[in-house]
C-alpha cells in the first residue's frame, strides 16, 4: 500500500477533503495529490528535527542546568557544519528534479493520451461560466458535462476581469484573462459530479460563482447532445449581451444554438491576443 493510500485512510472521515485533491477523479488531479503527498513526507525529515531538537535545547541549556559540560572558545566543527548544509542540500536538489519532472508530465497546456479530446471553450463572465462546445453548436452555463474516459481539452478566456478556474478533483488550477487563451486538459476516471468554481475574486458575487461538471458514460453523453440540440433557447447576441452583464444565475442554462465564432469574438472585444507558447510543439 502506498503512502498516499495510508493518508487517504486517515482522512477517510474527512467528507470536506473528498470534494478536492485529496479524492481525485481524473489523472492530473492524481498526480498532483501523489506528488503532494511525497513532498510532505520529504518535508518532514526538515521540520521533524527542527519540531524535536528545539524544544530538547531549550531544555538542556536551561539556565539552573549547572551540571553540562562547559566550551566557552569552542567556535566550529566541520560535523555540525556538515550536519546543517548538506541534508537540506540535498533536499533542495531532489526536489527540484522531482518537481520539474511531473510539472512537465501535467502541464495543463499538454494532451493526455486516448482518444481524440472533446473540444470545449469555456468564457468566464461576472459571475458565471459558460461552455461553449463548437462540435456540438451548444453551449451551457455554469455546467459542464463531459464523457467518463475521454480527455477534454478546454480554452479559456474571459469576457470581463481576470478568473480563475480550478476543479480540485480532475485538474488544478488555470487562469482566464481577457484578450488572451489558455488551456486545461482533464479527464474524469468515472461517471459522478465535481464541484468547478473561480478562485480569483471579482466583486459581490464571486462566491456564487460555481459550476457542476457532470461525467457521464459515452452513451449518455451522446444522448445529452442530442437533447442540447434539440433545445429551443440560442446563444445569440442579444442573449449574450444579457449573459455577460453581472448577475447570478439560479440554475444552469443549456443554448442549442451558438453564435458562430462566439469566442473569438469575446477574445477580440477583450484585447484579441492570444497566448499558447507552447501549443506548436505538443
Amino acid at each position: 500500500m502506498t503512502s498516499a493510500s495510508f493518508l487517504m485512510l486517515g482522512l477517510a472521515g474527512c467528507t470536506a477533503l473528498s470534494h478536492g485533491f485529496l479524492n481525485p477523479q481524473g489523472p492530473v488531479a492524481g498526480h498532483e495529490r501523489d506528488l503532494f503527498v511525497t513532498v510532505s513526507i520529504v518535508l518532514l525529515f526538515v521540520a521533524g528535527p527542527v519540531l524535536l531538537l528545539t524544544p530538547l535545547f531549550a531544555w538542556h541549556y536551561r539556565l539552573s542546568n549547572r551540571g553540562d559540560a562547559y566550551r566557552p572558545k569552542w567556535n566550529f566543527s566541520w560535523w555540525v557544519e556538515a550536519l546543517i548544509w548538506i541534508p537540506p542540500a540535498g533536499i533542495v536538489i531532489g526536489l527540484a528534479i522531482l518537481l520539474w519532472h511531473w510539472t512537465q508530465i501535467d502541464d495543463p497546456y499538454r494532451r493526455l493520451p486516448g482518444a481524440a479530446p472533446i473540444e470545449v471553450q469555456a468564457i468566464a463572465l461576472d459571475w458565471k461560466w459558460v461552455f461553449v462546445y463548437p462540435d456540438l453548436d451548444v453551449a451551457a452555463v455554469d455546467r459542464l458535462v463531459i464523457p467518463a474516459g475521454r480527455p477534454v481539452h478546454i480554452r479559456l478566456t474571459s469576457g470581463t476581469v481576470m478568473q480563475s478556474m480550478l476543479i480540485p478533483q480532475l485538474a488544478g488550477q488555470i487562469y482566464a484573462m481577457g484578450g488572451m487563451t489558455t488551456e486545461l486538459n482533464i479527464q474524469a476516471h468515472r461517471p459522478g459530479r465535481f464541484r468547478g468554481e473561480n478562485t480569483q475574486y471579482n466583486g459581490a458575487g464571486f462566491q456564487h460563482q460555481k459550476f457542476v461538471v457532470v461525467a457521464v458514460p459515452s452513451a449518455d453523453y451522446d444522448c445529452w447532445a442530442a437533447a442540447a440540440r434539440r433545445g429551443k433557447r440560442t446563444l445569440d447576441a442579444q442573449t449574450w449581451r444579457r449573459l455577460s452583464a453581472r448577475s447570478i444565475i439560479a440554475l444552469p442554462v443549456e443554448f442549442a444554438h451558438v453564435t458562430p465564432n462566439l469566442f473569438e469574438r469575446v477574445l477580440e472585444t477583450t484585447g484579441g491576443m492570444s497566448h499558447s507558447p507552447t501549443k506548436a510543439a505538443r
